[in-house]
């Protein structure tokens, strides 16, 4: 973008890293004891713990921690409003002159932070956006899960896992940064229920700032604990993905619309299987190419992660994740598209919980 403003200033960048949290304890323990281990100067950058209403005791714990260690982390809160106007009350107050945010089920990578540093400038970029990965002590689900969200098959070609990209990339809240420039440029968060990052990175997008993906600067990610807690997840994606098209049909691409494709198509050969012979052949063709397909799968993340697990349980979160983000989608584009109704938000929950 004309005027960029990295190219104007110093070297030595100052970031504030953001983190929004409700009744996360046990997970802001994790993330503060992983700063510790950053290979990055501590007088570089702050971490906000924006805190959105809760009642578990993590005022205490962050000013425990702030009693025990040198590290600069600040604590903010408010009642709660949701995980956008956490980040929008930390940017508010932060100094740095990059925001960087992070999620509160997330650690950091010793280098995460360097690694943005070098690349920035490298660079020269206004913003930019990280993968997420696993830790080594996750449990089998968590892993089972990571690789279904990182595969090029199903979202890893879009979520900045591959250079090779099957869609635009767009930055998401768990790993990712702007300039304050850029923040002053485009504002803050909006209210979506879900999607909001994707929404935001749209406007950082069409400001015409320069947005890079790092791709060896990771956090790893808790994500969600049980497939009945996937599956809310996976589907209220979809419902987004509907509603970020009701706002800009740019945020709508071919490629995402085809879990919501094969998710129907299933449907609708499953239901015509049981009247039509060939209809019935043709679902029992596609069901066996699935399974071949989710084998070798599970196969490879048995072979990555060195857990027989992983040939159970892959297959199944695999498959979790294609019909809940298809049945998400087609539930929203119903709803909005085709019956022209208001916004649809999908499984009602606390965003933290």
């Amino acid at each position: 973008m004309k005027n960029n403003a990295v190219a104007e200033m110093k070297h030595y960048s100052f970031y504030s890293v953001i983190v929004p949290t409700y009744n996360r304890k046990e997970e802001i323990a994790e993330l503060l004891e992983s700063f510790l281990s950053l290979k990055f100067p501590h007088d570089r950058f702050e971490l906000i713990i924006a805190d959105d209403g809760s009642t578990d005791g993590t005022a205490e714990l962050v000013q425990s921690f702030t009693e025990r260690h040198s590290l600069d982390v600040k604590f903010y809160s408010q009642e709660n409003r949701g995980p956008g106007a956490a980040r929008n009350m930390a940017m508010e107050k932060a100094r740095g002159d990059f925001l960087i945010f992070v999620d509160s089920d997330c650690t950091v990578d010793p280098l995460w932070l360097q690694r943005i540093d070098e690349a920035l400038h490298r660079e020269q970029a206004d913003a930019f956006g990280g993968p997420d990965s696993y830790r080594e002590d996750f449990p089998p689900l968590l892993k089972a899960i990571n690789y279904s969200m990182t595969s090029f098959i199903t979202t890893g070609g879009i979520r900045g896992h591959k250079r090779k990209r099957l869609g635009k990339f767009y930055p998401r809240s768990f790993n990712m940064g702007l300039s304050r420039e850029v923040y002053q440029k485009v504002g803050g968060f909006g209210s979506l229920r879900h999607g909001q990052d994707i929404e935001f990175s749209h406007r950082i997008l069409e400001s015409g700032a320069k947005v890079i993906l790092i791709p060896d600067a990771y956090v790893y990610h808790k994500r969600r604990t049980s497939l009945k807690k996937f599956f809310r997840q996976v589907f209220n994606w979809g419902v987004a993905r509907i509603n970020l098209y009701k706002i800009d049909k740019k945020m709508l691409e071919p490629v995402h619309t085809l879990p919501a494709v094969a998710t129907l198509i299933a449907l609708l050969t499953s239901l015509l299987a049981v009247f039509f012979t060939p209809i019935r052949y043709l679902f029992l063709g596609g069901l066996l190419l699935w399974l071949i397909l989710t084998l070798l799968s599970a196969l490879h993340a048995a072979w990555q992660y060195r857990h027989p697990a992983m040939l159970v349980l892959v297959p199944v979160t695999m498959t979790i994740q294609i019909l809940g983000y298809g049945l998400g989608f087609l539930t929203a584009f119903v709803y909005r598209v085709i019956f022209n109704k208001g916004e649809f938000t999908g499984f009602r929950k606390k965003y933290y919980q």
